[in-house]
Protein backbone atom coordinates (compact mmCIF):
# COMPACT_ATOMS: atom_id res chain seq x y z
CA UNK A 1 0.00 0.00 0.00
CA UNK A 2 2.60 2.19 1.13
CA UNK A 3 4.50 1.40 -2.68
CA UNK A 4 1.28 2.27 -4.67
CA UNK A 5 1.06 5.62 -2.77
CA UNK A 6 4.55 6.32 -3.23
CA UNK A 7 4.23 5.77 -6.86
CA UNK A 8 1.22 8.59 -6.87
CA UNK A 9 2.80 10.62 -4.78
CA UNK A 10 6.57 11.02 -6.24
CA UNK A 11 5.61 12.66 -9.97
CA UNK A 12 3.93 15.25 -7.78
CA UNK A 13 5.69 16.58 -4.99
CA UNK A 14 9.97 14.48 -5.37
CA UNK A 15 11.44 11.22 -4.04
CA UNK A 16 12.36 13.33 -0.92
CA UNK A 17 9.38 14.89 -0.11
CA UNK A 18 7.51 11.50 -0.75
CA UNK A 19 9.52 9.91 1.39
CA UNK A 20 9.24 12.56 4.29
CA UNK A 21 5.37 12.38 3.87
CA UNK A 22 4.72 8.25 3.94
CA UNK A 23 7.98 8.09 6.40
CA UNK A 24 9.54 5.86 4.24
CA UNK A 25 13.81 6.19 4.22
CA UNK A 26 15.21 7.08 1.35
CA UNK A 27 18.12 4.81 1.95
CA UNK A 28 15.79 1.87 1.26
CA UNK A 29 14.53 3.85 -2.01
CA UNK A 30 17.52 4.30 -3.37
CA UNK A 31 18.55 0.30 -2.19
CA UNK A 32 15.55 -1.11 -3.93
CA UNK A 33 16.24 1.30 -7.27
CA UNK A 34 19.99 0.61 -7.47
CA UNK A 35 20.63 -2.95 -6.09
CA UNK A 36 24.60 -4.29 -5.05
CA UNK A 37 25.40 -7.39 -7.52
CA UNK A 38 25.79 -9.91 -5.25
CA UNK A 39 29.13 -11.40 -4.01
CA UNK A 40 30.85 -14.35 -5.73
CA UNK A 41 30.22 -16.88 -3.29
CA UNK A 42 33.26 -19.17 -4.94
CA UNK A 43 35.65 -16.64 -5.66
CA UNK A 44 38.42 -19.65 -6.16
CA UNK A 45 41.65 -19.64 -4.69
CA UNK A 46 43.18 -16.58 -3.40
CA UNK A 47 46.42 -15.44 -5.19
CA UNK A 48 49.38 -15.82 -3.59
CA UNK A 49 50.95 -12.85 -1.68
CA UNK A 50 54.25 -11.15 -3.39
CA UNK A 51 56.45 -11.95 -0.66
CA UNK A 52 55.37 -15.50 -0.25
CA UNK A 53 58.01 -18.22 -0.58
CA UNK A 54 58.21 -20.08 -3.81
CA UNK A 55 57.55 -23.47 -4.28
CA UNK A 56 61.09 -24.64 -4.60
CA UNK A 57 62.00 -22.11 -1.55
CA UNK A 58 59.40 -23.83 0.68
CA UNK A 59 60.70 -27.39 -0.38
CA UNK A 60 63.94 -26.74 0.25
CA UNK A 61 62.94 -24.92 4.29
CA UNK A 62 61.04 -28.20 4.70
CA UNK A 63 64.19 -30.09 3.65
CA UNK A 64 66.72 -27.50 6.21
CA UNK A 65 63.56 -28.11 8.95
CA UNK A 66 63.78 -31.90 8.43
CA UNK A 67 67.61 -32.27 9.15
CA UNK A 68 69.13 -34.43 11.53
CA UNK A 69 70.35 -31.73 13.45
CA UNK A 70 67.03 -30.45 13.90
CA UNK A 71 65.08 -33.46 14.54
CA UNK A 72 64.55 -32.86 18.32
CA UNK A 73 64.33 -28.36 17.96
CA UNK A 74 61.83 -26.53 17.47
CA UNK A 75 60.82 -23.90 14.40
CA UNK A 76 61.91 -21.62 16.71
CA UNK A 77 65.47 -22.86 17.76
CA UNK A 78 66.26 -23.88 14.33
CA UNK A 79 65.59 -20.44 13.29
CA UNK A 80 67.78 -19.31 15.80
CA UNK A 81 70.99 -21.57 14.70
CA UNK A 82 70.20 -20.47 10.93
CA UNK A 83 70.73 -17.10 11.79
CA UNK A 84 73.70 -17.98 13.95
CA UNK A 85 74.85 -19.32 10.96
CA UNK A 86 74.17 -16.19 8.91
CA UNK A 87 71.24 -17.83 7.25
CA UNK A 88 67.68 -16.84 7.29
CA UNK A 89 65.35 -18.72 4.80
CA UNK A 90 61.88 -17.45 6.61
CA UNK A 91 60.18 -16.02 9.84
CA UNK A 92 59.59 -18.33 12.71
CA UNK A 93 55.89 -18.01 11.83
CA UNK A 94 56.02 -19.13 8.62
CA UNK A 95 58.08 -22.27 9.57
CA UNK A 96 55.11 -23.39 11.85
CA UNK A 97 52.82 -22.17 8.49
CA UNK A 98 54.61 -24.45 6.53
CA UNK A 99 55.06 -27.55 8.74
CA UNK A 100 51.35 -27.32 9.94
CA UNK A 101 50.39 -27.74 6.07
CA UNK A 102 52.94 -30.74 6.16
CA UNK A 103 50.89 -32.55 8.65
CA UNK A 104 54.71 -32.21 11.14
CA UNK A 105 53.06 -29.92 14.01
CA UNK A 106 51.73 -32.15 17.02
CA UNK A 107 52.15 -32.21 20.65
CA UNK A 108 54.87 -34.75 21.55
CA UNK A 109 54.34 -35.19 24.90
CA UNK A 110 52.04 -37.80 26.04
CA UNK A 111 48.79 -37.04 26.80
CA UNK A 112 46.67 -38.62 29.52
CA UNK A 113 43.16 -40.17 28.61
CA UNK A 114 40.84 -40.74 31.50
CA UNK A 115 38.31 -43.12 31.06
CA UNK A 116 34.98 -42.02 31.62
CA UNK A 117 34.09 -41.78 34.91
CA UNK A 118 31.10 -44.53 36.16
CA UNK A 119 28.08 -43.05 36.72
CA UNK A 120 27.19 -44.09 40.38
CA UNK A 121 24.25 -46.20 41.28
CA UNK A 122 23.28 -47.14 44.17
CA UNK A 123 19.34 -47.99 45.66
CA UNK A 124 18.43 -48.76 49.29
CA UNK A 125 14.63 -50.48 49.83
CA UNK A 126 15.16 -49.81 53.69
CA UNK A 127 17.13 -48.02 56.67
CA UNK A 128 21.03 -48.30 57.15
CA UNK A 129 21.41 -49.72 53.69
CA UNK A 130 22.97 -46.30 51.84
CA UNK A 131 23.83 -43.56 53.45
CA UNK A 132 25.18 -39.92 51.96
CA UNK A 133 27.61 -37.35 54.03
CA UNK A 134 28.54 -34.28 52.65
CA UNK A 135 30.37 -30.81 54.57
CA UNK A 136 28.98 -27.93 53.94
CA UNK A 137 30.37 -24.32 55.19
CA UNK A 138 28.77 -22.08 57.67
CA UNK A 139 29.77 -18.41 57.58
CA UNK A 140 31.04 -17.42 60.94
CA UNK A 141 32.08 -14.25 62.66
CA UNK A 142 34.23 -11.93 60.34
CA UNK A 143 35.37 -12.36 56.69
CA UNK A 144 36.61 -15.40 55.94
CA UNK A 145 35.83 -17.13 58.91
CA UNK A 146 33.81 -21.00 58.30
CA UNK A 147 32.82 -23.48 60.01
CA UNK A 148 32.55 -27.07 58.67
CA UNK A 149 29.64 -28.97 59.28
CA UNK A 150 29.33 -32.75 58.59
CA UNK A 151 26.22 -34.45 58.00
CA UNK A 152 25.37 -38.04 57.51
CA UNK A 153 22.06 -39.15 56.25
CA UNK A 154 20.49 -41.88 56.08
CA UNK A 155 19.17 -41.88 51.74
CA UNK A 156 15.99 -43.97 52.71
CA UNK A 157 14.80 -43.15 55.43
CA UNK A 158 16.18 -39.00 55.30
CA UNK A 159 17.38 -39.04 58.84
CA UNK A 160 20.46 -37.10 59.75
CA UNK A 161 22.04 -40.42 61.34
CA UNK A 162 25.07 -38.09 62.65
CA UNK A 163 25.71 -34.34 62.28
CA UNK A 164 29.24 -32.14 63.94
CA UNK A 165 30.27 -28.53 63.31
CA UNK A 166 33.89 -27.94 63.50
CA UNK A 167 36.51 -25.40 62.83
CA UNK A 168 37.85 -27.08 59.68
CA UNK A 169 37.96 -30.47 57.64
CA UNK A 170 40.79 -32.76 57.61
CA UNK A 171 40.87 -36.82 57.17
CA UNK A 172 40.93 -37.45 61.18
CA UNK A 173 37.84 -35.50 61.74
CA UNK A 174 36.02 -37.24 58.85
CA UNK A 175 36.86 -40.55 60.12
CA UNK A 176 35.81 -39.95 63.62
CA UNK A 177 32.74 -38.32 62.23
CA UNK A 178 32.26 -41.76 60.67
CA UNK A 179 33.01 -44.22 63.31
CA UNK A 180 30.68 -42.07 65.65
CA UNK A 181 28.07 -42.29 62.81
CA UNK A 182 28.03 -46.10 62.78
CA UNK A 183 28.22 -46.62 67.08
CA UNK A 184 25.30 -43.92 67.26
CA UNK A 185 23.20 -46.20 64.57
CA UNK A 186 23.15 -48.99 67.25
CA UNK A 187 26.48 -50.51 65.24
CA UNK A 188 24.84 -50.79 62.55
CA UNK A 189 26.74 -49.72 59.30
CA UNK A 190 25.21 -49.57 55.66
CA UNK A 191 26.19 -51.65 52.65
CA UNK A 192 27.49 -48.58 51.19
CA UNK A 193 28.32 -44.49 51.79
CA UNK A 194 28.27 -42.17 49.01
CA UNK A 195 30.29 -39.27 48.86
CA UNK A 196 31.87 -36.28 46.24
CA UNK A 197 35.03 -36.32 45.83
CA UNK A 198 36.40 -33.79 48.98
CA UNK A 199 39.68 -34.27 50.41
CA UNK A 200 38.40 -35.37 53.38
CA UNK A 201 35.79 -38.11 51.54
CA UNK A 202 38.51 -39.34 49.66
CA UNK A 203 41.32 -39.48 51.85
CA UNK A 204 42.78 -42.72 52.68
CA UNK A 205 41.95 -42.68 56.80
CA UNK A 206 38.62 -42.84 55.73
CA UNK A 207 39.05 -45.49 52.78
CA UNK A 208 40.96 -47.50 55.76
CA UNK A 209 37.84 -47.27 58.40
CA UNK A 210 35.36 -48.01 55.35
CA UNK A 211 37.14 -50.93 54.20
CA UNK A 212 37.86 -52.28 57.99
CA UNK A 213 33.67 -51.82 58.45
CA UNK A 214 32.95 -53.79 55.37
CA UNK A 215 31.26 -50.69 53.48
CA UNK A 216 31.58 -50.14 50.25
CA UNK A 217 33.11 -46.28 49.07
CA UNK A 218 31.20 -44.76 46.20
CA UNK A 219 32.03 -40.96 45.08
CA UNK A 220 30.22 -38.68 43.11
CA UNK A 221 31.77 -38.34 39.41
CA UNK A 222 33.64 -34.94 39.11
CA UNK A 223 31.72 -31.22 37.97
CA UNK A 224 28.35 -33.78 38.27
CA UNK A 225 26.31 -31.79 40.73
CA UNK A 226 23.45 -34.49 40.73
CA UNK A 227 25.55 -37.28 41.77
CA UNK A 228 24.86 -36.80 45.51
CA UNK A 229 21.23 -35.15 45.64
CA UNK A 230 19.68 -36.01 49.16
CA UNK A 231 22.66 -34.66 51.09
CA UNK A 232 22.60 -31.20 48.80
CA UNK A 233 18.60 -31.65 49.27
CA UNK A 234 18.96 -31.62 53.36
CA UNK A 235 21.45 -28.79 53.20
CA UNK A 236 18.94 -26.34 51.07
CA UNK A 237 16.09 -27.29 53.67
CA UNK A 238 18.95 -26.21 56.34
CA UNK A 239 19.84 -23.31 54.67
CA UNK A 240 16.13 -22.18 53.46
CA UNK A 241 15.25 -22.60 56.85
CA UNK A 242 13.26 -19.59 58.24
CA UNK A 243 15.27 -19.61 61.69
CA UNK A 244 18.33 -19.69 59.52
CA UNK A 245 20.63 -16.96 60.74
CA UNK A 246 22.89 -16.81 57.74
CA UNK A 247 26.14 -16.04 60.21
CA UNK A 248 27.27 -17.26 63.68
CA UNK A 249 29.36 -15.62 66.22
CA UNK A 250 30.76 -18.25 67.48
CA UNK A 251 31.33 -22.03 67.00
CA UNK A 252 29.26 -23.20 70.18
CA UNK A 253 26.51 -21.11 68.80
CA UNK A 254 26.50 -22.70 65.02
CA UNK A 255 26.51 -26.14 67.25
CA UNK A 256 23.66 -25.18 69.64
CA UNK A 257 21.60 -24.07 66.31
CA UNK A 258 22.48 -27.10 64.65
CA UNK A 259 21.47 -29.13 67.83
CA UNK A 260 17.90 -27.68 67.47
CA UNK A 261 17.49 -27.79 63.63
CA UNK A 262 18.68 -31.79 63.63
CA UNK A 263 16.18 -32.38 66.20
CA UNK A 264 13.12 -30.95 64.73
CA UNK A 265 14.30 -32.26 61.40
CA UNK A 266 14.63 -35.89 62.71
CA UNK A 267 11.55 -35.88 64.96
CA UNK A 268 9.36 -33.41 63.50
CA UNK A 269 9.56 -32.56 59.91
CA UNK A 270 7.12 -34.06 57.81
CA UNK A 271 9.29 -34.72 54.65
CA UNK A 272 7.52 -34.51 51.08
CA UNK A 273 10.11 -37.46 49.98
CA UNK A 274 8.88 -40.03 52.15
CA UNK A 275 5.20 -39.75 52.40
CA UNK A 276 5.16 -36.24 54.74
CA UNK A 277 6.48 -38.63 57.80
CA UNK A 278 9.51 -37.66 59.81
CA UNK A 279 12.76 -38.94 59.22
CA UNK A 280 12.91 -40.96 62.67
CA UNK A 281 9.80 -42.55 62.54
CA UNK A 282 11.06 -44.50 58.40
CA UNK A 283 14.29 -45.32 60.18
CA UNK A 284 13.44 -46.63 63.02
CA UNK A 285 9.81 -48.62 61.32
CA UNK A 286 7.08 -46.75 62.99
CA UNK A 287 5.88 -44.94 60.13
CA UNK A 288 4.11 -47.89 59.13
CA UNK A 289 1.89 -47.81 62.20
CA UNK A 290 1.76 -44.42 61.56
CA UNK A 291 0.56 -44.78 57.84
CA UNK A 292 -2.07 -47.27 58.84
CA UNK A 293 -3.98 -44.93 61.15
CA UNK A 294 -3.64 -42.05 58.53
CA UNK A 295 -5.42 -44.50 55.84
CA UNK A 296 -7.61 -45.42 58.99
CA UNK A 297 -8.85 -41.51 59.38
CA UNK A 298 -9.24 -40.75 55.81
CA UNK A 299 -11.79 -43.72 55.58
CA UNK A 300 -13.51 -42.60 58.70
CA UNK A 301 -13.85 -39.15 56.92
CA UNK A 302 -14.86 -40.46 53.62
CA UNK A 303 -17.70 -42.86 55.10
CA UNK A 304 -19.04 -39.75 56.87
CA UNK A 305 -19.07 -37.06 54.04
CA UNK A 306 -18.75 -39.04 50.58
CA UNK A 307 -19.98 -36.04 48.49
CA UNK A 308 -16.62 -33.91 49.53
CA UNK A 309 -14.48 -36.61 47.63
CA UNK A 310 -13.96 -37.42 44.10
CA UNK A 311 -12.93 -40.87 45.19
CA UNK A 312 -11.73 -42.35 48.11
CA UNK A 313 -8.49 -40.54 49.91
CA UNK A 314 -5.32 -42.36 50.84
CA UNK A 315 -2.36 -40.69 52.51
CA UNK A 316 0.93 -40.33 50.30
CA UNK A 317 2.68 -43.46 49.91
CA UNK A 318 6.36 -44.50 52.03
CA UNK A 319 8.95 -44.68 49.37
CA UNK A 320 9.78 -48.63 48.44
CA UNK A 321 13.07 -47.72 46.75
CA UNK A 322 15.26 -45.11 47.03
CA UNK A 323 17.53 -44.22 44.12
CA UNK A 324 21.06 -42.38 43.62
CA UNK A 325 20.88 -42.30 39.91
CA UNK A 326 18.27 -44.98 39.15
CA UNK A 327 19.50 -47.01 36.38
CA UNK A 328 16.48 -47.38 33.09
CA UNK A 329 13.78 -49.71 34.19
CA UNK A 330 15.08 -53.61 33.13
CA UNK A 331 13.86 -56.77 34.44
CA UNK A 332 16.49 -56.83 36.43
CA UNK A 333 16.21 -54.11 38.22
CA UNK A 334 12.44 -54.43 38.99
CA UNK A 335 12.77 -58.12 40.24
CA UNK A 336 15.78 -57.69 42.28
CA UNK A 337 14.69 -56.61 45.80
CA UNK A 338 18.33 -54.84 47.36
CA UNK A 339 21.21 -53.97 44.62
CA UNK A 340 24.24 -52.06 45.47
CA UNK A 341 26.39 -50.72 42.66
CA UNK A 342 29.41 -49.05 43.55
CA UNK A 343 32.09 -47.29 41.83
Amino acid sequence: MIDEAFTRLEPLTSARKACELLGRARATLYRQRNPRPEPDRNPGPRAAHPAALSADEQEQLLTVLNAERFADKSPAQAWAVLLDEGIYLASVSTMYRLLRAADQVRERRAQAAHPARVRPELAADGPSQVWSWDITKLKGPSRGVWFDLFVMLDIFSRKAVRWEVHATENAELAKAFIDAAVAGNGGIAPVSVHADRGTSMTSKPVAVLLADLHISQSHSRPHVSNDNPFSEAQFKTLKYCPAFPGQFGSLPGARAFSEVFFTYYNNEHRHSGIGLHTPASVHDGTATQIQARRALVLQQAYAASPGRFSRPPAPPPLPARVWINQPPATIETEVTPHKNQTT
